[in-house]
C-alpha cells in the first residue's frame, strides 16, 4: 500500500468517526521533567532514628532534609522523576512518619 492509500484509509476512518482523535505520552524523565516537593515531617514520638535510616536510603529523590521548627520535625526537598516514584516513596516513608505534602508549581 502506498502513502498516498494509507492516508487516504486513514482520512475515510476519521470522517466516519471510527477515529476520534489522535494523543501522544511524553516521557517526562527523558524530557528532564522532575516533580519538585517539599515534605514536612511529622514524627508523634521522640525516636527519629527509624525515619533517619530511611532516608539514607533515598538518596537519588532527596536534595536536602533539613530539621526543623514549628509544624513538623523535619522538611524535605526532593526531586521525583515521576508521580508513580513520588507515590512509592510516600508510600514507604509513612511506614516511619507522617507527613505533609506540598508541589512546587512554578520556580
Amino acid at each position: 500500500m502506498t502513502g498516498q492509500a494509507a492516508a487516504a484509509r486513514v482520512a475515510k476512518l476519521e470522517d466516519n468517526g471510527v477515529i476520534e482523535g489522535y494523543t501522544i505520552q511524553v516521557n517526562q524523565v527523558k524530557l528532564g521533567c522532575f516533580i519538585h516537593a517539599f515534605i514536612t515531617i511529622i514524627i508523634q514520638s521522640t525516636h527519629h532514628q527509624p525515619y533517619l535510616t530511611f532516608i539514607k536510603t533515598q538518596n537519588q529523590y532527596i536534595i536536602n532534609n533539613y530539621k526543623i521548627s514549628g509544624d513538623g520535625c523535619y522538611l524535605l526537598e526532593c526531586k521525583f522523576p515521576s508521580n508513580e516514584a513520588l507515590d512509592e516513596f510516600l508510600g514507604d516513608l509513612n511506614n516511619h512518619a507522617n507527613y505533609k505534602l506540598s508541589i512546587v508549581i512554578k520556580k
